[in-house]
């Protein structure tokens, strides 16, 4: 069974029946039709004619936000991220530290250990100086390593991010080649964070194609279940 995330897949969302549907943390499943999506939800129109999310309802209170990668924490500085990094005992830096300012931080840092045989690069994405997603993401690999060392990375990487952040709470088979559109990322798996998300598949770039986990503040919070 696929499963797809909303905020990672181009899914056309003209549905005319409900379906069932369930939140990233797998604690709420409900049945429903498709009423609208933006950048942060998608709203649906509930069996029994309420829409949720609910406006009325009382919000559920975040917990204590924990480092959403090593001692990364969403909200960080480039500063503060940077500082990290070269302290850090799960990753280490690729290129001298004088080259920081001319090649920044995304790729540049690494993962000391392999994982299934590889190694895997950090990148970074930002809402001003405020750190909302980390990536980290194997080199680019072949079509002929796609069945073999790629599949082989992904499943210990799958064990790792588990012992680290528990069960997942959407658990998926190695994403079938055929699958994987080009310039497109396809989730396998799904582990709730305090904030965020952390998301583990498969990405292709033209005739390449890497291992990827992605770790996002603000994902959508609802999954479809086909």
């Amino acid at each position: 069974m696929r499963h797809l995330l909303l905020t990672l897949t181009a899914l056309s969302l003209s549905y005319a029946d409900a379906r069932q549907w369930k939140n990233t943390d797998g604690s709420q499943t409900f049945e429903g039709e498709f009423v609208s999506r933006d950048a942060s939800q998608v709203t649906l129109k509930r069996t029994d004619n309420k829409n949720h999310p609910n406006g009325g309802e009382t919000a559920v209170k975040p917990g204590t936000p924990e480092p959403a990668f090593d001692t990364l924490f969403f909200g960080d500085s480039r500063t503060s991220v940077e500082t990290k990094l070269k302290a850090s005992r799960f990753v280490e830096l690729t290129v001298e530290e004088a080259h920081l300012g001319r090649f920044g931080l995304n790729g540049v840092f690494k993962t000391r250990k392999q994982i299934g045989g590889k190694s895997y690069f950090l990148y970074f994405d930002w809402n001003g100086d405020s750190l909302k997603e980390i990536t980290l993401q194997t080199e680019n690999l072949s079509n002929d390593d796609y069945a073999g060392v790629m599949k082989e990375s992904w499943k210990e990487l799958a064990s790792v991010l588990s012992t680290l952040y528990g069960k997942p709470t959407i658990e998926g088979a190695y994403p079938s080649q055929s699958a994987v559109g080009d310039g497109s990322f396809t989730p396998s798996h799904s582990w709730k964070l305090t904030p965020g998300v952390a998301l583990l598949g498969v990405a292709r770039d033209g005739k390449t194609y890497q291992v990827v986990v992605r770790f996002k503040k603000d994902p959508v919070g609802i999954v479809e279940i086909p």
